[in-house]
């Protein structure tokens, strides 16, 4: 889209009437040109395994207990102790990078691979799929993980910038590779989830006035002048924040129709033209149509809505972010998904956060998320509830640095735990943070305060509690048992259990175990507005700085089924509806945030 600045417009002295059209047009027309004018980086090695554990005030080490290590063969890979019921190592080698790990620890049903990253870049060609990586940012193996997240880093860097610029007074562009929903969207077949159903994104409360067949003032890129002229489109079809548009005059012909963003600079609601002194020129193609273009708009515009007259000012409010460079906050630690960390906000670009854990010193062991994240907390959240936590290395935290407000974060609903409550060994189901795409059966291994829990994988938990994930009673992501049976989901059974078929009741026996409460669990469904088919742009939350071309697959209650469009169904993963890591189609453009294309062969 081009900018006005861009554009040196003529001295004009032909008058315009009300709607901003030129008197005059044919003899202006004739005199002018007729050319139309138109993943996250390695972590950084750990000084001190020292953890404190929040609420005791102590400092402890965490090792396997005494009794797990009698009994059970211990393996440790990647700073975690995995244990073995059956006694057996079970390693394996990374068919991408090469690297021997613990099988088990392994990325995806096959466990082929050591990560995401690397089963992404694999395929029967790898050359192919090595250059198709490098094209997309994903790194092709974990050494190159630094290298090849630059391009992407500094696109980012380059949109902060600008957004720096702007605060002093600097106007400069920068240019972010956009991938062409348009193309992908086709002529409107494929839907869009709308932007009402995104809580958290720019305008996501305010859409419901956005509707098919808004009149709206666009660039005209038919005019056949060589300065900047404006004509009239009508909402055809809407896709997130982008519509397929249609010039007034060529009522069914279908065959200019064009997507924009709606809340890009260049769209106006009618009468902008008119009250700013900009041309109203009907395209040439259509020219000849009508005679009197004045009537012709008259009467197809009565009675016909337009957006409101401060949309643009109310978008450019609704992108504000009340995170700043350089506040201070505790976010969980991607090495060991126990505890918490402190985490300095290193970029904020459309309410993602990249965070870089306190303890480094070049930047690049960071970690991204979105501000309302379940992930990240004020100061002092640990503490609070009893979460461990690793205390930082840096003895005094910088001028510059500033603890980010509580008021900042994302609430969680109050709940009573002075009745029946979560107890400790109670099973549950649970989504494998570690594997997005699988339920899994699991227990709660510690209550903590405010409703919070310890929640562990049955079967592939680390002897040390290292992979235990904190979820909130309230979650979206926890089940009672039988969720799946009844929801027709395939749940996964502990790792190495042998009486298969999975029976919740046979297990319960044989672990001589609770199950929780079905009446403990968050049933509330609001109506999300999704249906299967939407497209959306869509955090990959095993590699989370990528925000990839999606598609929901299935609805479960307030459940979705994200499928990255281009690759295999393994890498699907479970997501609430109301998560901050989905967005509507349209949102990287607006925001300036890289989008990652679906693998080659699922753009036609």
């Amino acid at each position: 889209m081009e900018n006005p600045r861009d554009l040196v417009e003529r001295p004009s002295r032909k008058r315009r009437d009300s709607f901003g059209m030129l008197d005059g047009l044919e003899e202006d027309r004739s005199s002018c040109s007729t050319e139309s004018s138109g993943g996250s980086g390695a972590s950084s090695p750990e000084d001190s395994d020292e953890e404190e554990l929040g609420g005791g005030g102590g400092v402890t080490q965490l090792t396997p207990s005494s009794s797990s290590s009698s009994s059970l063969t211990l393996i440790k890979t990647n700073g975690q102790v995995y244990t073995y019921p059956d006694g057996k190592a079970g390693m394996a080698t990374c068919e991408m990078c090469g690297m021997v790990g613990v099988r088990d620890a392994f990325y995806s049903k096959t466990k082929r691979f050591c990560s995401v990253s690397c089963s992404r870049s694999y395929s029967s060609n790898s050359k192919k799929a090595s250059i198709l990586a490098r094209l997309q940012g994903k790194p092709p193996t974990k050494k190159a993980k630094v290298l090849q997240k630059q391009p992407l880093m500094t696109k980012l860097a380059a949109y902060a910038q600008q957004q720096a610029n702007q605060q002093s007074g600097v106007k400069k562009s920068v240019t972010v590779e956009v991938f062409d929903w348009g193309r992908y969207l086709g002529d409107g077949d494929v839907m869009g989830a709308p932007v009402s159903c995104f809580k958290h994104v720019p305008m996501g409360k305010s859409w419901d006035d956005i509707s098919e067949g808004v009149r709206v003032e666009v660039p005209n890129t038919d005019s056949g002048l060589p300065m900047k002229v404006y004509w009239i489109a009508g909402i055809i079809k809407l896709a997130g924040f982008k519509a397929l548009l249609r010039y007034e005059g060529f009522d069914s012909d279908s065959t200019r129709d064009f997507w924009l963003n709606l809340c890009v600079p260049d769209i106006h609601p009618v009468g902008w033209c008119a009250a700013g002194g900009k041309p109203l020129v009907p395209p040439q193609t259509i020219l000849h149509r009508f005679t009197n273009w004045k009537t012709f708009l008259i009467k197809r515009l009565t009675g016909s809505k337009t957006l409101p007259p401060d949309f643009s000012s109310k978008v450019q409010d609704s992108m504000q972010v009340p995170f700043k460079k350089q506040m201070r906050v505790e976010v969980v630690d991607k090495t060991h998904l126990c505890r918490t960390r402190v985490a300095l906000v290193e970029q904020v670009i459309g309410g993602r956060l990249r965070l870089v854990y306190e303890e480094c010193e070049d930047g690049t062991d960071d970690f991204w998320c979105h501000m309302y994240s379940p992930l990240i907390h004020s100061i002092g959240w640990s503490r609070s509830i009893g979460h461990r936590f690793k205390r930082s290395d840096v003895s005094k935290k910088l001028s510059s640095q500033l603890d980010a407000p509580g008021q900042l974060f994302a609430k969680v609903k109050e709940v009573d735990q002075s009745g029946p409550w979560f107890e400790d060994g109670m099973k549950l189901e649970a989504i494998d943070p570690l594997n997005l795409s699988a339920i899994c059966v699991a227990t709660v291994r510690k209550v903590l305060a405010d409703g919070y829990l310890m929640i562990g994988i049955d079967g592939s938990e680390a002897a040390d509690g290292s992979d235990w994930f904190c979820y909130h009673s309230t979650s979206p992501s926890i089940f009672p048992s039988g969720f799946c049976e009844i929801n027709n989901i395939e749940l996964t059974p502990p790792r190495g259990y042998t009486n298969l078929p999975f029976r919740w009741f046979e297990y319960l026996k044989e672990t001589k175990s609770l199950a929780a409460p079905v009446t403990l669990f968050n049933k509330d469904v609001p109506n999300h507005g999704f249906r299967p088919g939407m497209k959306l742009e869509a955090v990959d939350l095993m590699e989370p700085r990528l925000v990839c071309v999606a598609t929901v697959t299935r609805i479960v209650h307030r459940l979705l089924r994200i499928h990255f469009d281009g690759w295999e169904d393994e890498y699907d993963q479970w997501v609430d509806c109301e998560s901050p890591d989905l967005y509507p189609v349209g949102w990287c453009q607006l925001t300036g945030y890289q989008l990652q294309p679906p693998a080659v062969n699922a753009v036609n």
